[in-house]
Parts: C-alpha cells; sequence; structure tokens
C-alpha cells in the first residue's frame, strides 16, 4: 500500500471529472439491466430458516456431549458456525435481503445482537463509515486500529510513545497481526457492550441490550452449566479465538495493501471504491468460505447487491474497469495475507513509501 500523493491524485481527478460521475451511472445501468440487483428470497430464506436450525443443533449437542475435552471440537464449529452467521447478518444490513428497510433491520438484529453478539448500531455506524471513504485517512475507522498502524503517521506516533519490548513489536507488527486475531472476538463482543451502554445516539437501543444481554450472558452461563470452570474458560478461549481468526482473515485481504488516500482530496465514486479494494480468485468454496467478501470491488460498489450475483457480476465489472483505465486489483488468497503481512511491516519498519507493488505502478488514473 501506498499513500497516493495529493497533486497526482488531484491532476488525476481534475483530468477526468467530466467523465467519471457518468463512468458509474453507465455502469449501474449495465448492473441493473442485466438482473443482477435482484432479489434472491430463495437463496436468503434457506439460509435465514437453517441459521438458527443449525445453531440449535449445535448447541444441543454441546449439552448432550457434557464435560469432555472433546468440546474443543464444537467450540471450533461453533466459531465457524457463528462467523457464517454473522456474514448472513452482514448482507442483511446492507439491504440486499429485503426490500423492506425494516425487514433488514430487523433481521440484523436478530442475526447480529440474539444470535452472535454483535451490536447491530455499533456495526451500522463503523461499516457506513467505512464504506463511504474506504482506506482514506481520517475518514476510515478500518485503518484507526489501536493496536497495528497501518500508517507511516501512526507507526511514528506509536515508536515516539514506548521504548523498548514495545518499539520492537511495533517494527515487527506484521507477523503479530494473525496471532493478534485470537483476541478480536473478545473485541467485537466489548465494543459491541460498550456502544449499547454508552451515551451515543442509538437507535433501538433498548432491544440492542435486551438481545444481547440474553446472547452473551445466556450463553456464558451455559458453557459454565455444563463445562467444569477449567475447561469451559478453555471453551471460550478457543470459540471466541478461532471465531476472531476467521473474521479477520476474510476481511483483512479486502482493503490492506492497497493504497491510502489522503484527507484532503476527493475520488470519484467509481475510482474510490476500486481502487483501495482487491478481490480474491477462487471456486465457489471460497465465496461460501468468505461470505461473498472476496468480491470487495462488486459489493463496494453496489452494496446491496445479493451474495449470489457477485460471482457474475465480477465479470462485467472487471471487463467494464479495463475499457475504462480504472486498475482492477485481484489476488489469491495466501498471497493477499502476504501482501498484508509486508505492507504491515514495512509501516512499523516507518519506511514513508511502505509498500512497493507492481499493481500501483498501472494506478495512473484516480
Amino acid at each position: 500500500m501506498a499513500v497516493i500523493p495529493s497533486g497526482s491524485i488531484t491532476s488525476s481527478v481534475r483530468s477526468t471529472t467530466p467523465k467519471a460521475p457518468n463512468h458509474y451511472t453507465e455502469l449501474s445501468q449495465l448492473v441493473t439491466g442485466s438482473g443482477l440487483m435482484r432479489r434472491r428470497y430463495g437463496y436468503y430464506w434457506t439460509k435465514l430458516i437453517l441459521a438458527p436450525i443449525v445453531l440449535a443443533g449445535a448447541l444441543t449437542a454441546f449439552v448432550l456431549i457434557g464435560d469432555t475435552w472433546w468440546q474443543l471440537m464444537t467450540a471450533a464449529v461453533l466459531a465457524v458456525l457463528l462467523t457464517q452467521i454473522a456474514m448472513l447478518g452482514h448482507d442483511a444490513a446492507h439491504r440486499q435481503i429485503f426490500r423492506s428497510g425494516r425487514w433488514n433491520d430487523w433481521t440484523t438484529l436478530v442475526i447480529g445482537n440474539l444470535l452472535v453478539g454483535m451490536s447491530y448500531g455499533w456495526w451500522q455506524h463503523k461499516h457506513t463509515r467505512h464504506h463511504a471513504n474506504p482506506n482514506k485517512i481520517g475518514s476510515d475507522p478500518d485503518i484507526e486500529l489501536p493496536v497495528i498502524a497501518f500508517t507511516p503517521e501512526q507507526a511514528d506516533r506509536r515508536r515516539a510513545s514506548r521504548s523498548g519490548p514495545l518499539r520492537w513489536l511495533i517494527a515487527h507488527q506484521g507477523v503479530l497481526f494473525f496471532p493478534i486475531l485470537l483476541l478480536e472476538g473478545l473485541s467485537l463482543h466489548a465494543s459491541s457492550v460498550r456502544r449499547v451502554f454508552s451515551r451515543e445516539p442509538l437507535h433501538r437501543r433498548p432491544i440492542e441490550i435486551v438481545f444481547l444481554s440474553v446472547r452473551i450472558i445466556g450463553f456464558v452461563a451455559l458453557v459454565f452449566l455444563v463445562l467444569s470452570p477449567g475447561l469451559a474458560f478453555a471453551f471460550l478461549g478457543v470459540q471466541l479465538g478461532l471465531f476472531g481468526v476467521y473474521m479477520g482473515m476474510a476481511f483483512a485481504p479486502n482493503h490492506k495493501g492497497m493504497p491510502l488516500v489522503p484527507a484532503d482530496v476527493k475520488v470519484d465514486f467509481l475510482r474510490r471504491q476500486v481502487l483501495m479494494s482487491r478481490n480474491i480468485r477462487g471456486s465457489r468454496m471460497l465465496d461460501t468460505a468468505m461470505g461473498g467478501l472476496n468480491y470487495q470491488i462488486e459489493h463496494h460498489l453496489f452494496p446491496s447487491m445479493p451474495r449470489p450475483h457477485l460471482r457474475q457480476a465480477s465479470a462485467m465489472i472487471r471487463r467494464y474497469c479495463r475499457e475504462h483505465d480504472v486498475a482492477y486489483t485481484e489476488s489469491g488468497l495466501w498471497q493477499s495475507y502476504g501482501i498484508v503481512v509486508r505492507y504491515i511491516n514495512r509501516v512499523g519498519l516507518g519506511q514513508r513509501d511502505p509498500f512497493e507493488c507492481p499493481l500501483l505502478q498501472q494506478r495512473q488514473t484516480v
């Protein structure tokens, strides 16, 4: 990832300003005309019915298996299952499932707060800002994390305020990125609880508090009722740790290692979403594993497009971008993780141009 120079973006945008707004309008008309924005009720109703049934089955199995170390396998299964359910909630939050905003909202509340234990209001506030300005310094909360520095300026500030082992950790933060994800599950629950009990505005606060309380307190109580204390703590550690790793590995490849946009620069919508996002190539099995997030470019351009249409849309959007000289970035899954780790390490080492990628050399137009 490199911070795109303000001057190069500004001059490029200035030269394309008359055409840029029409590019997205034209692409939107092509996508809509192809039928890719139509609802997929059968697909989503199947998932909405199966999700609570499968979760109930997993919890029933947990109770029947009883107090044994084999329950750590159950914890791993629950981590995968809850991540998949969270991805379904992500679809509902983006209005992919129903035409009615109210139906989507309540679906997300039930899935997010009651089944997964994540506040819909907290997630919506954070994720909306990310979609509006991906990788924009000062605007995208996904590059403003307390543990990992994603910009050279963040790394400079942290190095200046720390010494000894902490400075060493900052310089080698890339290798710590995935181990840190073991704490992400706990962090997601904690952030959700803080938000619902904060003084910040929150729609349907009482409902969120009730749903979160039932989910978090009820789940922890069930674990300690079935398992002995030591095994219960181990179970929760495995479940939360793998949940965080799975979530992080699904989201991390999407923007990390892509260009950063200076705070004072404006970029037209098409380029803002395409140039800062990365797709992950793979099979339909990968589509399922990543919940469609491997089509990050298509998702950012058309957030309400149903997940089953993203693969088909990618061919059309890739072709359109190439015809209009907009770099469309794709990589393999493991290649993307390597990009993320190298980028974060270079930021930690204090390099002002922290990531050199052949794709960035093609980004003459933004």
